[in-house]
């Protein structure tokens, strides 16, 4: 809950001053207003946080006669009762480490007093329209969860925000002072001055991360949307301005324009904003320091930054979100604050068996089958030994040949930008080598696939548990059998893929380990080349497409150019680049484009830069239909787990501005990761330590199970779409914490701060971290001062 009270406080808005003395021993403790603010001079938003969270915590294990062991099945976690008690899951190999329940104490505050309108009274001793006490016309109210106590093996409680919207009779008046006292519940009477020049209000909405002096849009957005009372309709042309903090000087003035209506669809399905969304743009402001955007008669924002290194800021804590992600490897001083011994290290006793089950015949890959239900049924007696390394999935554990993916992306990265990646620093372990650290990081993950190559040059696509992580273990703790899937083409054709992008960077830097990269990617593709089974499925094409263009740029064969012209999209004009479950050439056309003209097919070459093209076209369509300027990777791609709002969308108008130089794509992709910054209904940044607010309780079990803070760099998945997933189960659980009912919700709004909430609050590497870090990191190298960057 501390983690919470901070951000309450970095999030105050208006000068709260307690009027009692405080509470009279023997009365239970007062609730407190945490925060107050007008969302229009009319309408008074009261913040009230409702229950603390106490976690639970890993304490030594001391049977006691009569205890019980319950292992429910499938999970096949250790659950100890006591006296007919649970108290906690049993942790580790050895179960001599308990895991003990979270808490959820202190007042509870009744959802049905705060909706009646009699528990309110507003006075103002200098303001003549409140000299008496006044009523609210009618309240509204929306509640969520902050935070997700486990009380029991299948049991939850909630700290919950309920925010409620006094309408009042009359408009405040600015610089006036007033109180609110509170009838029927022991709720901490509040005073305030209207400020609104000076003090925060949540209608107003910026990026955590500030801008460039130079970037092509700077803006800020105006909306409300309270709850069962529904939309805030503003006024046309409300003035603003950009105060800055320093002096409390308006620097920059402008006028509010609709950015969207709520009648008006977001994308080709409806309006995922439920309230009108208004645009202050103030692009021309150029001058660094900090500032606030103050809108008139509301209020102000978050203050944000203009400086030369934001986005170098940003590329930095996200790519720093890797690191944190990294598998045998312990974290710690002097690279990071996270603290967490080494996990899955053969040196620390981890044994990792053989299994006769591919990735690519399960879910956890191209397959259907459940992975929990064959995975370790097919386990062998081989021991495979000297492997480690590699990136965690998620929150959990897991290491897929999906992510070499975000290897791609960051040797992708080095192409576009030598100069400026070249010198960058991120303060890994292999700082200090003669290899740029963005390589260094992607070679971290290449590497462990290297390991898993066999001898017959197949590559395993990776290493599972044969269950999801049990109850109360963090990573290091792992008690279950661990398993190397086997070797297979799809996962061949991958790594040939990215290994060949390695030994094209080695080249011109190492000859022995461009060799070395270059002849693993050789025998991989060898491998898959044998394999007939999967041979006809779009994944396995197209992973072989990538992979046989990867080579023909190393070596220059024209076997391997004419391997991949036979399947590549692009000799149709109008084919996209991706197509749900048809294709995805998305990474084969933009390297393809980039490749010297007497060295291509130009009429394939041509088709591929159109196609790329087309696709950031459709993504900057997107981007001016949506309220808050957001994007997708495909317009009717759901929102929610990889294609929710956390991530910013726009690799596809990073590449083609980079191919094209219009200056309209770069200001896409700052539009685009506006949102993800922070400029949306809850002000706060979805990568873990970026900004003023930023997710407190993402899925990483590590650092939930020996309760450390998140660590930085980690971008979830964010809002979701509660229409098209209001029947997922962890909504079920938040049901009751959650008002209105979660599927009137709008999509901007549908994040909930809870740990044991996949589909928002965890991440992918490949599908969250790595992308963010590509977007922001060639943010970065466009506003460098002194990088020259290669198209």
């Amino acid at each position: 809950m501390k983690a919470l009270q901070q951000l309450v406080l970095l999030g105050s808005v208006i000068l709260l001053t307690s009027c009692s003395a405080g509470v009279v021993a023997g009365d239970r403790p007062q609730i407190k207003v945490s925060q107050a603010y007008l969302v229009k001079p009319d309408i008074l938003a009261l913040r009230i946080d409702s229950g603390q969270m106490v976690l639970g915590k890993q304490v030594p294990y001391q049977k006691q006669f009569g205890d019980q062991v319950k292992q429910p099945r499938p999970t096949g976690d250790d659950w100890v009762r006591r006296k007919g008690q649970e108290i906690g899951s049993l942790v580790g190999k050895q179960r001599n480490i308990l895991r003990t329940f979270d808490q959820v104490v202190g007042e509870r505050l009744d959802p049905q007093w705060a909706d009646r309108q009699t528990s309110y009274q507003i006075s103002s001793s200098n303001d003549s329209g409140y000299s008496s006490d006044k009523t609210p016309t009618a309240v509204f109210r929306k509640s969520k969860p902050t935070n997700m106590a486990r009380i029991g093996s299948w049991k939850f409680d909630f700290p919950i925000a309920h925010t409620v919207y006094l309408k009042l009779p009359s408009a405040l008046q600015p610089g006036k002072t007033y109180q609110v006292n509170f009838s029927g519940e022991n709720v901490e009477k509040l005073a305030f001055k209207y400020e609104p020049n000076v003090t925060r209000s949540e209608a107003v909405h910026v990026s955590q991360l500030g801008f460039h002096p130079n970037d092509s849009a700077k803006v800020a957005f105006l909306s409300t949307w309270m709850g069962n009372g529904g939309k805030v309709t503003y006024p046309a042309g409300l003035s603003f301005s950009v105060v800055d903090e320093a002096t409390n000087r308006a620097v920059y003035s402008g006028k509010t324009k609709l950015s969207r209506a709520s009648d008006q669809p977001e994308g080709p399905e409806r309006n995922h904003t439920l309230t009108d969304v208004h645009l202050l743009d103030f692009t021309p402001l150029k001058t660094p320091g900090r500032y606030r955007v103050c809108v008139d008669q509301v209020g102000c924002s978050l203050s944000f930054q203009i400086n030369q290194t934001v986005w170098q800021q940003a590329f930095y804590i996200s790519a720093r979100g890797l690191y944190h992600q990294r598998s045998g490897i312990e974290l710690g001083p002097p690279h990071t604050t996270v603290k967490r011994p080494r996990p899955f290290h053969p040196n620390d006793g981890t044994t990792i068996y053989a299994a006769a089950r591919s990735l690519a015949s399960v879910d956890q890959g191209i397959g259907s089958d459940d992975f929990s239900k064959v995975l370790g049924k097919s386990k062998t007696r081989e021991k495979l030994t000297g492997i480690w390394g590699g990136y965690f999935d998620a929150g959990d554990w897991d290491r897929r040949i999906q992510h070499v993916e975000v290897s791609r992306l960051l040797l992708e990265m080095q192409e576009l930008a030598p100069d400026y990646f070249g010198q960058v620093k991120l303060d890994l372990p292999e700082s200090k080598n003669s290899i740029p650290d963005i390589v260094d990081e992607a070679l971290w993950n290449i590497d462990f696939y290297k390991r898993l190559q066999t001898a017959d040059g197949g590559i395993r696509g990776g290493i599972q548990s044969e269950i999801d992580p049990k109850t109360g273990e963090a990573s290091w703790q792992e008690s279950t059998t661990i398993l190397a899937y086997a070797p297979d083409a799809w996962s061949s054709y991958l790594y040939a893929g990215v290994a060949a992008r390695a030994a094209n960077w080695f080249k011109s830097n190492d000859a022995k380990r461009a060799q070395d990269y270059q002849t693993s990617a050789i025998r991989a593709v060898e491998y898959a080349e044998r394999q007939s089974t999967d041979a006809k499925r779009w994944q396995v094409r197209d992973a072989r497409n990538l992979a046989m263009l990867e080579l023909y740029r190393l070596t220059g064969a024209p076997k391997w150019h004419q391997a991949f012209l036979q399947t590549t999209m692009f000799k149709d004009p109008k084919q996209p680049t991706n197509e749900w479950d048809k294709h995805d050439q998305r990474d084969a056309a933009f390297l393809y484009a980039r490749l010297p003209q007497n060295q291509v097919d130009r009429t394939v070459q041509q088709n591929a830069l159109n196609a790329l093209v087309r696709e950031a076209d459709r993504a900057i369509a997107l981007t001016n239909e949506t309220g808050f300027k957001w994007s997708n990777i495909d317009p009717y791609a759901p929102i929610g787990w990889g294609t929710g709002l956390g991530a910013p969308k726009a690799v596809a108008m990073v590449r083609a501005h980079s191919l094209t130089n219009h200056p309209k794509y770069l200001k896409g992709s700052l539009l685009a990761s506006q949102f993800s910054l922070g400029a949306n209904p809850d002000n706060m940044s979805y990568t873990t330590g970026l900004g003023q607010r930023s997710p407190q309780n993402p899925l990483v079990i590590d650092q939930r199970m020996v309760g450390q803070a998140p660590p930085p760099g980690i971008t979830v998945y964010g809002p979701y779409d509660p229409v098209r997933y209001g029947d997922y189960w962890t909504i079920e659980i938040l049901k009751p914490a959650i008002f209105p009912a979660p599927n009137t919700w709008p999509t901007v709004e549908s994040y909930f701060d809870v740990f044991l909430f996949p589909m928002a609050t965890e991440y992918t590497v490949m599908q969250t971290i790595a992308p963010t870090a590509y977007i922001w990191g060639y943010l970065a190298a466009q506003t460098a001062p002194t990088s020259r960057n290669a198209n």
